[in-house]
């Protein structure tokens, strides 16, 4: 999927299809474990089997949710569970919604009574496609360190509590977040995971492309494997996205600019409620619940019923 240089990054098709509506509509598919599978391989640097997909309150989806962000929640070989979450538009708390996420699954996958020893590793991996924080890098990863506040040294396992928990730190018990700023990468990729980010961001796969995964990427997630009907939802699939972005954009842009203007807080106010207005009519259009435009919004359900 290739990204024009509009406001919005309107999206075109290329050959294979992008990866929220694989990981929708494919990659739950048992037999197209191996494309994920070899995308964590990569990213997690260690070999990745996918036991089985989960279900759980941290990935259930919305009708604005539909378009603008996926989850899938797998457990590997290890009994290790992997969230993994496409964000599409920007969210300021988001880092808040990873904690969330993991929070809510430590607890979830844990039965009443069992002891401490059974909660699950949690894998956070958040791809997303907006510019979250401020950093230079494209991939972020994030855990656990207990660091002594006078002598500087890592909090470290007993030997017993190594055999027992068959880890060698405590930040391996710990959850452990990976961000992926897909849309900052803009070069050629050198490396297996930057080869999965350039497929992320632009939706093509080089030629030479040999990072585990790819190569059932290549034979499975074609548009040309696609019916008629599977095609022409991933389009207005790709479409809604592209309001959703474009919406946002132009709410930020134009309310900015015409508050600049004028000068003053009533023309930034007006140009802000303008935008609104549009943003509102374009999601009625999609038919996105009332109470999910008053959230993005902020309007009230009255308001919204108004415009």
């Amino acid at each position: 999927m290739k990204k024009g240089n509009g406001k919005g990054d309107e999206l075109m098709a290329s050959n294979y299809i992008r990866f929220d509506w694989a990981m929708k509509r494919l990659l739950r598919n048992k037999a197209n474990f191996a494309v994920l599978e070899g995308f964590l391989t990569t990213l997690l640097n260690e070999k990745i089997v996918i036991q089985k997909l989960l279900e759980s309150e941290s990935n259930q989806e919305d009708e604005f949710d539909k378009y603008n962000r996926v989850d899938m929640l797998a457990e590997n070989s290890k009994g290790e569970l992997i969230l993994i979450e496409v964000q599409n538009n920007n969210e300021y708390a988001y880092f808040q919604r990873m904690l969330f996420g993991t929070s809510k699954l430590v607890t979830e996958y844990i039965n009443r009574g069992e002891g401490y020893d059974k909660v699950r590793k949690v894998y956070s991996v958040n791809i997303v496609y907006f510019s979250l924080g401020s950093g230079k890098d494209i991939v972020y990863h994030g855990k656990t360190e207990f660091r002594g506040i006078h002598q500087g040294d890592v909090l470290e396992l007993t030997p017993f509590q190594k055999q027992t928990f068959k880890v060698d730190s405590v930040s391996q018990l710990y959850p452990e977040y990976y961000i992926l700023k897909v849309n900052d990468f803009n070069q050629v990729a050198r490396s297996p995971l930057e080869e999965w980010i350039y497929y992320m961001n632009t939706g093509d796969i080089p030629d030479g492309a040999t990072a585990p995964g790819l190569d059932e990427a290549r034979q499975r997630l074609k548009l040309d494997k696609m019916t008629k009907e599977e095609l022409s939802a991933y389009y207005r699939h790709l479409d809604n996205i592209v309001i959703l972005r474009d919406n946002i954009y132009t709410e930020r842009a134009e309310g900015r600019a015409e508050g600049r203007a004028e000068g003053r807080a009533e023309g930034l106010m007006e140009g802000r409620m303008e935008e609104k207005r549009e943003m509102v009519h374009n999601m009625k259009s999609l038919n996105i619940p009332l109470d999910t435009i008053s959230q993005v919004t902020g309007l009230s359900i009255e308001e919204i019923k108004s415009l």
